[in-house]
Order: structure tokens, then C-alpha cells, then sequence
């Protein structure tokens, strides 16, 4: 069986991205080790669950910024998160001062919303309805 263990965001400022993903979106840290050069493997998770990790990952490849920049100019999210009630976690990170470049928006069987994560990406907020 294949199971997705690990996914990535590359982001601009690795310890920028821990503050926003934990104080801010509520993930835990998980993983933070040296790789060198000024570069951590950073990972967060769900608080409670260890079967599924993000990496918040140095974007210091030159490929990075053209592909990130054109996702952003284009309202792609690099990542989609699912929360169980949009409206409430909307009020909630606006109110720690997240920016939403689209706010809560009905599409049928999901309600989604768009944050701007701070280290260059756009995430994905989902609401499953049913």
C-alpha cells in the first residue's frame, strides 16, 4: 500500500514559514535539523497526527522563483489544507492578521478560501460539505 508520507512547500524564509504554519495556521513542528549552508529539513504536521508531514523547504533553487511567481500571479495555491468550518478558521486567521487573497467561496460539494502563507505561496483553505 502507498500511503502519501511527506509533501513540500518551498518557501522563502524557513523560520518566517515555521512562525506561520504553527503560531498562525496551527500545525506542530516536527522536524528541524541542520542541513548546512543555513538550511534546515523543517517539517510540520497535524497536531496529534504523525502520518502526514508538509517541508518547508528553502527555495533557493533557481527554478524555484519563476515557477512560484508565476503560480502566484496566476491564483495558484501550491498547497491545499482542509479545515472543517471555513468561515470560523476565516474570522480566526484574520484575526492573527493573514491576508486572504479570496475569501470563502461556495463551489457546490466545497467552500475554499486562499491565504497568502507570507514565504511566497498561496495555500488552499477546503471545507468539504456533506
Amino acid at each position: 500500500m502507498i500511503r502519501i508520507h511527506l509533501a513540500s512547500v518551498f518557501v522563502t524564509d524557513q523560520t518566517k514559514a515555521l512562525d506561520f504554519y504553527t503560531r498562525v495556521l496551527g500545525l506542530e513542528p516536527r522536524q528541524d535539523i541542520d542541513m548546512g549552508d543555513g538550511n534546515r529539513w523543517l517539517t510540520v504536521g497535524n497536531p496529534g497526527d504523525p502520518s502526514m508531514e508538509l517541508l518547508l523547504e528553502p527555495a533557493g533553487h533557481p527554478a524555484v522563483a519563476p515557477f512560484r511567481e508565476a503560480l502566484v500571479e496566476d491564483g495558484i495555491p501550491a498547497a491545499q489544507l482542509a479545515v472543517d468550518d471555513l468561515e470560523a478558521e476565516h474570522e480566526r486567521l484574520v484575526g492573527l492578521g493573514a491576508t486572504f487573497v479570496q475569501p470563502p467561496t461556495d463551489f457546490g460539494p466545497v467552500v475554499v478560501a486562499v491565504i497568502d502563507d507570507t514565504v511566497g505561496n498561496l495555500i488552499q483553505l477546503a471545507q468539504m460539505k456533506g
